[in-house]
């Protein structure tokens, strides 16, 4: 028999709500928090669906975070079964577009505050839902215009799970308790376009800028700390070149991104990078996109809760970590929030045939319900 937070999840699954879409998604999971006393607020920004739903009217409030879009999904002949189409198999693996990152864990979500909700009616605080369906996608009009309402109304969250995938072999093994920063650079070298017989009279800009990339890529812009590892620099796009094999280009593009810890802050990176190409004497254009801060929720009462939640349900003792890409948290923890990143196994996320063991999605449901328990009562 299909547990609820199974059949939640497949149902969820079911709607292609390939991003910034939703699908009807929210409406699903407002049907089933609605009656049990969520007030629920629909923040439509742009193009993107949003959804604030909270019981309660007192601090503490503890807010699952989450989104109801899915990344395409990749070429669908190469699916065991349609991306759409959710199934258990034989070997009790959930497979489906959006399984794992992250319909599993909103299902989770939505039956851990069911039973909790009915064993714990009177507890303490408040209950809260913060949803989009714009976190795949550029992330302009999704959690960071919610985060923006609620502050504007001086509503604060003081503790946050967001559900992505944080799990590394086994469910629980992992807590994501920060996130690196992330930067863009989008660098332009100008050179001066001519004839590759006749370099003499051209000035090629893949050459000139080449030693400055070699010194950056063997830059060691900083150690980490105990929470953080350190830095990196990766240039992810070169392009030069008029399409002709024998002209020299007049100009070369280069974007690389920096994931950094707070042992930098984003401007003293910008200054040394400045730094190393002022020094080849570079005649280029650079702008800057910062897309997160770094973040980290130090061991206290939400890592705590979620520790001791996760192992009194596996058994296990789960590691903290920063690693990784980032996430809507990054909107959340500037407000003040303590936010954990906790979610299933992340081997398929993205991927053709992504999938999940169905049974971890009711061992999450089981740890959200205790970290409701530690956090909202006095029953644990």
């Amino acid at each position: 028999m299909t547990s609820e937070t199974l059949q939640l999840a497949m149902d969820l699954i079911s709607r292609a709500s390939v991003t910034p879409e939703d699908k009807g998604c929210q409406e699903l999971m407002i049907s089933r928090l609605e009656p049990l006393g969520f007030k629920v607020e629909r923040l439509r920004f742009g193009e993107v669906d949003n959804i604030w739903l909270r019981k309660g009217n007192t601090a503490p409030v503890l807010a699952f975070a989450g989104h109801t879009d899915v990344v395409p999904t990749g070429p669908e002949d190469k699916w065991g079964n349609p991306p759409f189409s959710p199934i258990i198999d034989d070997e009790g693996m959930l497979h489906g577009r959006g399984a794992a990152d992250m319909k599993g864990s909103l299902a989770a979500m939505v039956t851990a505050c069911e039973a909790f909700l009915k064993e714990s009616p009177d507890h303490e605080g408040s209950i809260a839902f913060l949803i989009t369906s714009d976190e795949e996608g550029p992330a302009r009009n999704g959690t960071i215009k919610v985060v923006e309402h609620l502050e504007a109304r001086y509503e604060k969250i003081d503790w946050c799970i967001v559900g992505e995938p944080s799990s590394t072999r086994l469910v629980g093994d992992v807590i994501k308790n920060g996130r690196r920063g992330s930067m863009h650079g989008h660098l332009v070298i100008k050179g001066i376009q001519g004839h590759v017989a006749y370099p003499h009279l051209a000035k090629n800009p893949v050459h000139e800028v080449a030693v400055a990339l070699s010194e950056l890529t063997g830059e060691i812009w900083d150690n980490g700390n105990d929470y953080f590892p350190p830095t990196s620099f990766q240039i992810w796009q070169i392009h030069a070149g008029e399409g002709a094999s024998n002209v020299i280009p007049g100009k070369c593009q280069v974007n690389f991104n920096f994931r950094f810890s707070p042992e930098v802050t984003a401007g003293q990176l910008q200054q040394r990078v400045l730094a190393i190409l002022d020094a080849h004497a570079l005649d280029y254009d650079i702008e800057w996109h910062i897309s997160g801060q770094p973040f980290l929720t130090r061991p206290g009462a939400l890592v705590d809760a979620t520790r001791d939640a996760i192992r009194a349900i596996t058994g296990r003792a789960a590691g903290l970590s920063t690693s990784g890409g980032t996430s809507d948290g990054r909107f959340i923890a500037p407000t003040g929030t303590q936010v954990v990143e906790l979610g299933p196994v992340n081997a398929t996320i993205h991927k053709v045939n992504e999938c999940v063991k169905a049974s971890d999605l009711d061992d999450l449901s089981q740890i959200y319900q205790g970290i409701l328990t530690r956090l909202l009562t006095d029953k644990h």
